[in-house]
């Protein structure tokens, strides 16, 4: 069978003794369906629908063919988000991609992504977020000119020593700051939807006539412009990651997903129509912060309402980001494929501060040597090359393991739509424009080889790397989580 007897690991809502015996780390089922729908879509608004349309529309060409790019880009997030609600309740342990890698292909594969994501995809990400956190944070002290790139990338390092902080302090914080950023982000969010609805009654709709005209047809050109849209809509698998700890996940998890995504979705659009009420395409090109430049053009003097805002939305989006970059980290530790200090907790506060300082010190590094659509470029390259295996291990399970249980079904063309656009946002790029960049991040992935055989698969742990786990144990002032065989 090449589904994996799962082992004898301690699920994250048991409860996990540190080793002084005293302390225990609990995570219980506590997360119903209001706090699903919150979780995805507070996560998936964040800094992209500020930052990216006027990528989307530099490379599709024109206003209406950037719109069908956000609505197929919704359409693909809830085709995915379907598909992994059928994993959720096949598979029904935390850990996302990973936990179905491991489950399905096995120990090597799940390494390789285990591997990539924590040194390369999650700091990615959050390293982008922060970048568009930091865009609007200074936007107002630089108005009528861009930003300079070294401010931009100190504010970006700034907040990300700031949120490292928070996560490493006490959980509850980190989970406040998250709760009280979200309304900021909604707000925000609304205020430029019904600006543009006042636009568009007005008349101001130039920007939407002969909408097609000069549409970019490459197939290179279209990938990357799903790059950046789909950037947007990231997070529509987050709640994968905490399926221990969702109540009824059979329920929940299918639920969550077609409440949350399609209020999204509709969301973005709105928001993208605003943004062509009050500008022409041109304005919308030259502009380095989409929202503070419709703010100054509809709002006049109240204009830093957005920039404030906008800024206050990608910083608890970053945060969130941050608060669950660790989990992928802690699983992956704890099923060995991880260095043993990632999965330890402080033995006091009880937040996993090795993976979050790791986290932290990966993500600044992108943020010094990228910017904001590199990164986002790169990021999405990553993730959906994964997307893709973990869509073609459901294709396996419903194909080859009919038998096992499972209480939600999707339909079998969704999970093949989702592979063929993965495999297409994957290949697209690489065929239309091929980057050396490319061939390094191949190389990268590729380089785990080196790694798995000794560390994992033959199990050999040099000497120097305990002293040096033991010293971090004591500098960190962290313990080793213990494992329950149950």
């Amino acid at each position: 069978s090449t589904m994996r007897e799962r082992k004898a690991t301690a699920p994250l809502h048991s409860s996990t003794d540190l080793s002084e015996g005293k302390e225990k780390l609990r995570l219980k089922q506590e997360v119903g369906l209001i706090s699903g729908v919150s979780l995805i879509a507070g996560t998936m608004i964040g800094s992209g629908i500020f930052m990216s349309p006027e990528w989307v529309l530099h490379h599709m060409g024109n206003p209406a063919s950037s719109l069908l790019i956000w609505a197929a880009c919704g359409l693909l997030a809830m085709f995915g988000a379907l598909s992994y609600a059928e994993l959720g309740t096949i598979i029904k342990e935390s850990g996302g991609e990973y936990i179905y890698i491991l489950r399905i292909f096995g120990s090597f594969p799940a390494f390789i992504f285990a591997y990539t994501s924590v040194i390369l995809v999650r700091p990615a990400g959050l390293a982008a977020v922060c970048l568009s956190f930091a865009e609007y944070a200074i936007a107002p002290f630089y108005s009528g000119c861009s930003s300079p790139q070294v401010a931009v990338k100190c504010a970006a390092a700034a907040c990300i020593l700031i949120l490292t902080v928070i996560n490493c302090l006490n959980v509850r914080l980190a989970t406040s700051v998250m709760n009280i950023f979200t309304a900021a982000k909604l707000l925000a969010l609304l205020v430029i939807v019904v600006g543009g609805l006042v636009l568009l009654a007005k008349g101001q709709t130039q920007s939407f006539q002969n909408g097609f005209q000069g549409t970019t047809a490459g197939i290179g050109a279209v990938g990357v412009a799903f790059y950046q849209g789909l950037w947007s809509y990231d997070g529509w698998n987050n709640l994968n990651y905490v399926t221990e700890e969702l109540k009824k996940p059979e329920v929940t998890l299918p639920r969550a997903l077609m409440i949350a995504i399609p209020l999204v979705t509709c969301l973005y659009l709105l928001v993208n129509v605003s943004y062509l009420a009050a500008m022409t395409p041109s304005e919308l090109l030259s502009s380095g912060a989409v929202a503070v430049t419709w703010g100054d053009k509809v709002l006049g003097s109240w204009a830093w309402l957005i920039s404030l805002s906008v800024a206050l939305s990608t910083f608890g989006s970053s945060n969130g980001t941050f608060f669950s970059g660790g989990r992928v980290c802690y699983i992956a530790a704890r099923e060995g494929h991880m260095p043993d200090i990632l999965s330890m907790a402080h033995v006091r506060r009880l937040t996993p501060s090795p993976a979050l300082l790791f986290t932290s010190a990966m993500s600044l590094i992108m943020i010094m040597s990228g910017t904001f659509t590199s990164i986002v470029n790169f990021f999405s390259f990553m993730a959906w090359l994964f997307y893709g295996m973990t869509i073609s291990g459901l294709l396996y399970l419903k194909i080859k393991k009919p038998e096992l249980p499972r209480s939600y079904k999707v339909p079998i063309i969704i999970p093949i739509i989702v592979l063929m656009a993965a495999v297409y946002l994957v290949l697209a790029p690489i065929i239309d424009q091929p980057q050396i960049e490319i061939l390094y991040i191949i190389l990268f992935i590729f380089s785990g080889i080196i790694f798995y055989f000794p560390l994992v698969r033959f199990k050999y742990h040099p000497r120097f790397l305990q002293k040096v786990t033991l010293h971090l144990q004591l500098l960190l002032e962290v313990a080793p989580t213990t494992r329950d065989a149950n």
